[in-house]
């Protein structure tokens, strides 16, 4: 049987690292050395090659320019490879990892992102199940034909559709959550596919990479008490041209007329505004209750059951396709990669 070819991906973060005894420092290790270091993935039925960022980058120092550094490896080696796994820190994952199904229209093939809460020299390392998984989920094809053809993301033996998923521990294993979407895989003593949650091409297309994307955005979080002068401050910021707010609930956002009347004024000098909940669950249905009548009145898009993460990388992507409001709201409200209902 002909092995699958995987190549695996270091951009930097815990799992990469292990513990230089002589400081106690974590350090990170030659990605040359991974299969002295995971002796284990030696008996895996696929041919594994390495590769890592010249210089890994902590998840927290993670930004478009880096965005583009991974979807353009991808892209410049997507006919060499049957899957891909990109190790990236945990804090920022779920960010780049919704980024990347974004950038990468037309995806065919796996593209899983993995990484962990300990080093992987730790002796009670989460890294070498969430490694090993990983590389075994890339690998997966039934009739020549790769099963995973989406980015996902693999922690703690479950795997997610990475658009849909927001890190929720900083210290448990079980770091990561989908509160919107099922897992499409889980680990057990049998590796089990949700095959009906699982993300198909209408038809398959040549991939295609996306790498202008603009970060000229700010997230608003409503909190009772949240000022005017606030408000007017960001909304007035020069090269503004989307904005996240974070709303309670179902959508809802305090009913002052200044507020609608100063998002109003945004809105139609061009301002792209985006309605997501700051519950960890749920969806945003705009109308449903009376403190959220405005916003639909005067042109918020609503993201419904989008996660944060997921809608930041959705308006980056989608603001420098020159469209109008009446455009961009269509396609924003429409599921592009499985990100929405």
């Amino acid at each position: 049987m002909k092995k699958t070819k995987i190549l695996l991906l270091y951009t930097g973060g815990t799992i990469g690292m292990i513990k230089d005894y002589e400081s106690g420092a974590l350090i990170p290790f030659n990605f040359d050395e991974l299969l002295q270091k995971i002796p284990e993935l030696k008996i895996l039925e696929h041919e594994i090659e390495t590769l890592s960022f010249e210089d890994p980058i902590d998840s927290s120092d993670m930004n478009p320019v880096e965005w583009e550094k991974i979807a353009t490896i991808i892209y410049e080696n997507y006919e060499k490879y049957d899957g891909f796994v990109i190790l990236h820190g945990s804090d920022t994952m779920s960010y780049t990892a919704s980024a990347l199904s974004f950038m990468l229209e037309n995806l065919n093939k796996p593209v899983i992102f993995t990484g962990s809460q300990l080093p992987i020299g730790d002796l009670r390392t989460d890294a070498k199940e969430n490694l090993i998984t990983s590389i075994q989920i890339a690998g997966l094809q039934k009739n020549g034909k790769p099963i995973i053809t989406e980015v996902g993301l693999y922690f703690e033996y479950k795997l997610y559709r990475a658009n849909r998923t927001t890190k929720i521990n900083a210290e448990h294993f079980q770091a990561f959550a989908s509160p919107n979407y099922p897992p499409l895989a889980e680990s057990g003593v049998n590796l089990s596919i949700q095959s009906k949650s699982l993300w198909r091409q209408s038809r398959k297309q040549n991939l295609k990479l996306h790498t202008q994307l603009n970060d000229n955005i700010v997230i608003l979080k409503m909190f009772p008490g949240i000022s005017e002068n606030v408000i007017k401050h960001v909304l007035n910021l020069d090269s503004l041209q989307g904005l996240i707010l974070e709303t309670y609930g179902s959508g809802n956002a305090p009913t002052d007329t200044w507020l609608v009347n100063l998002l109003e004024e945004k809105i139609k000098n061009g301002l792209k505004v985006i309605n997501v909940t700051q519950c960890s669950g749920g969806s945003v249905v705009m109308g449903n209750y009376q403190t959220s009548l405005e916003l639909k009145r005067i042109g918020v898009v609503s993201g419904k059951d989008i996660t944060t993460e997921a809608a930041i990388a959705k308006l980056m992507y989608l603001l420098d396709k020159n469209l109008s409001l009446k455009v961009f709201k269509t396609i924003f409200e429409t599921s592009l990669r499985g990100e929405m209902l």
